[in-house]
């Protein structure tokens, strides 16, 4: 089992209260590792070096690691490669890493650290080389992250990577200590930072509801020495993790918002390609399609007949699961023909999208004539891509925005949240009452998109991404709830309250009060300083006012 990252109090207390930050405790908040795979005669993919050297990773990883750090032996890449991955972490493994509580917090919900999962972010390189006696030089460095900042480790990888094949072991080591260097990933900062010799510059996003604050840009000092906010950044990077959404889709663009709805009520969606980079790239671009929704189910940006979910995911005996595969073995075509919706790309016809669904909603003609018109007058790509992010941006927000105003309305009044009773919950979620709502204010009355917007939702409550978002909005909700419920505790006069108690519902009120912070602070509910400050006063006045054994009893 590999070792945990633990933040450790300095030896003398009164030196310092902030922990002791060890070697890799800064790499961990980025990277879990470095591995090279490389092809052996007799064992085919094999792990050749796990870096840092004490990172553990079971034999089940490791091998669908080798296993997807190599493109299909059917796609004859040739030169370098690119792509990304996403295996399931095993279970028993080590909890989540104690930067990524905060992160989550702060971050959409979209790009949160996910236990479960990993990331993996390949460079693979295949070259003829007599001197080796296959004839060909294979091998592959992956990047390893609980983190989905794919445009952010592609980069990094496509910088490490070069250096590695040419100088060995030495440079990825470097290229590690230098991100061992990195500050910690905050929602809302702009961080610099160093990679072998350049800047990369990025911004952490943060959700709406916190505040998007000024910061200041933060840069990582070795070991002290002079800070890099001198250093200028090489490279700006516009974005931690979104992808070409317009170059992915650019063959099938016609069918582009019925995919919206597919991978919207969470459908079964099968991209097959000749390499692992367009399916990579294809699959991130259907997840990102429903942003800033996050998307709940399972999804494989590349797939290969080797990976133990292989016979979970291919069988015919029920229906297959909610997940999104990339694949490009044509092995492929014919054990994935009973999926009810299949994405084909880069054929000799450009590819095309196979399915019986039925749109829930007419195809918005405008969009597709605006991008027609762009390739017309050579408009960028990056203007096409901002063009049709833009506008399924706001298709999502039209579907969205009335369940957020509904979820609002099963908040109780606060004027009812009583301090002398539980925190209030939120009403339960009831579609038809829902659906009511939404024949005076739903999406049918904005002008993105005509259809059967109230068939959409009730196939979307059917859901994994309804329950991830209506999950998500609860626990927000309920978080609110505790921090009002708190205020008003905070508020309240307890000394009158507690006039005529008997002195066991004066220590039971006590009691529930310390539970009550105790919850807060493990939950990191918000309440102002003043407040808590006034309810400490009101607890120390209620203790004192005690006879002196449950003054002793409860002080210890």
């Amino acid at each position: 089992m590999e070792e945990d990252h633990i933040e450790r109090a300095p030896a003398d207390e009164n030196m310092a209260i902030s922990p002791t930050i060890l070697p890799w405790d800064k790499f961990s908040n980025w990277l879990h590792c470095a591995c090279v795979v490389t092809f052996d005669l007799e064992l085919g993919q094999a792990m050749e070096l796990i870096y840092p050297g004490h990172i553990k990773l079971t034999e089940k990883e490791k091998m669908n690691i080798c296993y997807l750090s190599f493109p299909d032996s059917n796609s004859g890449c040739m030169g370098n490669t690119q792509f990304h991955f996403r295996i399931r972490q095993c279970p028993g493994r080590k909890p989540i890493v104690r930067s990524h509580h905060q992160y989550n917090r702060d971050c959409p919900v979209s790009l949160q650290s996910e236990n479960a999962y990993y990331y993996g972010f390949v460079y693979f390189r295949q070259t003829k080389d007599r001197t080796i006696r296959r004839g060909y030089f294979q091998k592959s460095l992956v990047l390893v992250s609980k983190l989905p900042f794919v445009a952010l480790f592609n980069q990094v990888v496509s910088i490490i990577a070069p250096e590695y094949f040419d100088n060995g072991e030495p440079s990825l080591e470097a290229a590690c200590h230098d991100i061992d260097q990195w500050p910690t990933p905050i929602p809302g900062d702009t961080l610099n930072l160093p990679m072998m010799g350049s800047v990369l510059q990025v911004k952490i996003p943060c959700r709406p509801t916190v505040s998007d604050k000024i910061s200041s840009v933060r840069s990582a000092s070795k070991n002290g020495s002079q800070s890099l906010h001198t250093i200028p950044a090489h490279t700006i990077l516009p974005s931690l993790f979104e992808v070409d959404i317009y170059s992915s889709f650019q063959s099938i663009l016609p069918h582009i918002q019925l995919l919206w709805e597919l991978v919207l009520i969470g459908e079964p969606i099968a991209v097959m390609a000749a390499s692992p980079t367009v399916t990579s790239n294809t699959v991130q671009a259907l997840v990102n399609l429903i942003a800033p929704l996050k998307y709940c189910s399972d999804f494989r940006p590349y797939f290969t007949i080797h990976d133990s979910e292989f016979k979970e995911y291919t069988t015919k005996v029920q229906a297959p699961p909610p997940i999104i595969l990339g694949v490009t073995n044509p092995f492929f075509a014919k054990t994935l023909q009973h999926w009810p919706h299949i994405i084909r790309i880069g054929e000799m016809n450009g590819g095309g999208v196979y399915t019986r669904y039925k749109s829930y909603l007419a195809k918005d003609k405008t969009i597709l004539k605006r991008l027609l018109k762009g390739v017309q007058i050579k408009r960028p790509v990056e203007a096409q891509n901002a063009i049709l992010r833009r506008h399924f941006l706001e298709l999502t927000q039209s579907f969205m925005i009335p369940l957020e105003r509904y979820i609002a309305s099963l908040m109780p009044l606060q004027r009812n949240i009583s301090p002398h009773k539980g925190p209030p919950r939120l009403r339960p979620f009831d579609p038809d009452e829902f659906l009511k709502t939404i024949e005076h204010s739903g999406p049918q009355l904005t002008p993105v998109a005509k259809g059967d917007w109230e068939g959409l939702y009730r196939r979307f409550f059917r859901s994994p991404n309804f329950e991830g978002w209506y999950h998500e909005k609860q626990r927000e909700a309920n978080q609110k709830l505790q921090a009002l419920h708190m205020e008003a505790l905070c508020c309240a006069n307890l000394q009158d309250w507690i006039v005529g108690k008997e002195e066991v519902e004066i220590v039971d009120l006590i009691l529930r009060i310390r539970e009550k912070l105790s919850f807060a602070a493990a939950h990191q509910i918000v309440v102002g300083k003043e407040s808590l400050l006034k309810l400490q006063n009101h607890m120390d006045g209620i203790v004192s006012s005690l006879p002196e054994d449950l003054q002793s009893v409860l002080k210890t």
